[in-house]
């Protein structure tokens, strides 16, 4: 009848990620141990989101919920209007495999593959590795300054050449969501700010959504949203408060002083294998 449905949001205007209520505990020892309470948030396509947090404070499972690995107790993820945790565990896989891209603190390469076949595995996990595919993937091998080095393998790679080879591999297959996990944590400073304006140029440049859990500065300059996770809340940082400790927290989503967002764990090869 007219007027008892509503019609869902074009996939142009709706959130690319939606957290909605999503909380995750743990049972040790008897006793259960919470990790996130009630947080919820959107993020928009194109977006360039960052995501602090101490040490132990729960990036790590916001990461791996946003990627399908790990499931909440309560609530939901929704990417591109799927919910993830109403597929199941092969079917969350191949949603990681076609539809996100994954960079890693340590790079997370396949040592046996030479440069070349590390950035085209994810093309052959999704069935896409055809001669346009293929000339794409080494033209970005040429973006990220590798192109003379696709014979080679990854132990003989310096180690910001490692993380640029992990940046194509992360968007080489086109994925919608890029989840990035301290993606300079294992380098030096000017190698780092190297690849993080690698890895925002690109993104940006094809439109791509990124989360990133980082301590840099530099990153926390060039996001378009920083949240941070304090007492199992996720929260959205408001101005300088970003590189700082307390205060200057703007409570975002449902729950108290819940809302915000996340970034990214997964497994290997742009994304988990099948």
């Amino acid at each position: 009848m007219p007027g008892t449905m509503t019609a869902a949001a074009p996939p142009e205007t709706r959130p690319l990620v939606e957290i909605r209520d999503l909380s995750r505990s743990y049972v040790e020892g008897g006793s259960e141990h919470p990790v996130l309470r009630s947080a919820a948030a959107t993020i928009r396509r194109g977006e360039l989101v960052v995501l602090l947090g101490r040490s132990g404070s729960g990036k790590s499972t916001l990461l791996n919920l946003l990627a399908g690995i790990d499931l909440p107790s309560s609530g939901e993820v929704v990417i591109d209007g799927v919910p993830l945790s109403r597929l199941g565990e092969r079917q969350r896989t191949l949603f990681r495999r076609d539809h996100i891209g994954f960079v890693f603190q340590f790079f997370n390469l396949i040592p046996t593959l030479t440069v070349e076949e590390n950035l085209l595995l994810p093309l052959e996990l999704k069935g896409t590795l055809g001669p346009a595919g293929r000339r794409a993937a080494l033209a970005l091998l040429g973006e990220v300054g590798l192109a003379d080095r696709a014979g080679s393998f990854p132990d003989r790679l310096s180690g910001g050449e490692q993380q640029r080879l992990a940046v194509a591999r992360a968007l080489v297959h086109d994925p919608l969501l890029v989840l990035a996990d301290e993606p300079t944590g294992n380098l030096d400073l000017e190698t780092g700010l190297q690849v993080l304006e690698l890895l925002d140029r690109l993104t940006r440049r094809a439109g791509k959504t990124m989360v990133m859990v980082t301590h840099s500065r530099e990153v926390i300059g060039l996001a378009d949203r920083v949240f941070r996770i304090e007492s199992c809340r996720l929260t959205e940082v408001m101005g300088q408060a970003a590189g700082g400790g307390d205060g200057g927290h703007a409570t975002a989503g449902a729950g108290a002083g819940g809302g915000g967002t996340a970034a990214a764990a997964g497994a290997a090869g742009g994304g988990a294998p099948p």
